[in-house]
C-alpha cells in the first residue's frame, strides 16, 4: 500500500479530533467552565463560548476529512480529500496552539505541537 504513513497519520488525527469534538458535545458546560477560568484575564474571556463552537466545528470537519481523505485513498487513489483533511487539521491546531499561548498555557501549547508535526509531514506527503 503506497498510502499507508498518510493513513496512519490521518487515523490519528482522525481520532483525535473527533474524540476531542465528542468530549466538547458531551460535557458543554463543564467545558465552557473551565475555560473561562483558563481565559480569565485573556482577550478570550468574553468569548469562550463563541471560541469553543467554532474549535468544536473545526475538530469535526477536520476529523470528517481525515476520514473521508482515507476512504478515497484507498478506494480511488486519490489524495485530494486527505489533503484538505492535513491542511484543515494544521489549521485547527495552530488556532488551539494560539490559544495556549494567549492562556500562558505552555505545557498545553507543548502538546498541540506533538499532533502538529505529524499533521505537517501528512500535509508534505500528501502534497
Amino acid at each position: 500500500m503506497t498510502h499507508a504513513a498518510s493513513i496512519l497519520i490521518l487515523l490519528l488525527l482522525s481520532v483525535t479530533f473527533l474524540q476531542s469534538g465528542y468530549d466538547k458535545i458531551k460535557d458543554w458546560k463543564g467545558n465552557i467552565s473551565w475555560l473561562k477560568e483558563h481565559f480569565a484575564g485573556t482577550i478570550f474571556a468574553n468569548q469562550v463560548p463563541m471560541s469553543l463552537l467554532i474549535i468544536l466545528v473545526l475538530e469535526i470537519l477536520s476529523g470528517v476529512l481525515c476520514i473521508s481523505g482515507i476512504i478515497n485513498l484507498v478506494t480511488k487513489d486519490s489524495t485530494v480529500m486527505a489533503l484538505y483533511g492535513a491542511n484543515l487539521s494544521c489549521l485547527t491546531l495552530i488556532f488551539l496552539l494560539f490559544g495556549q499561548r494567549i492562556a500562558k498555557d505552555y505545557d498545553g501549547a507543548r502538546t498541540i505541537v506533538i499532533y502538529f508535526v505529524p499533521a505537517v509531514l501528512a500535509v508534505y506527503m500528501l502534497s
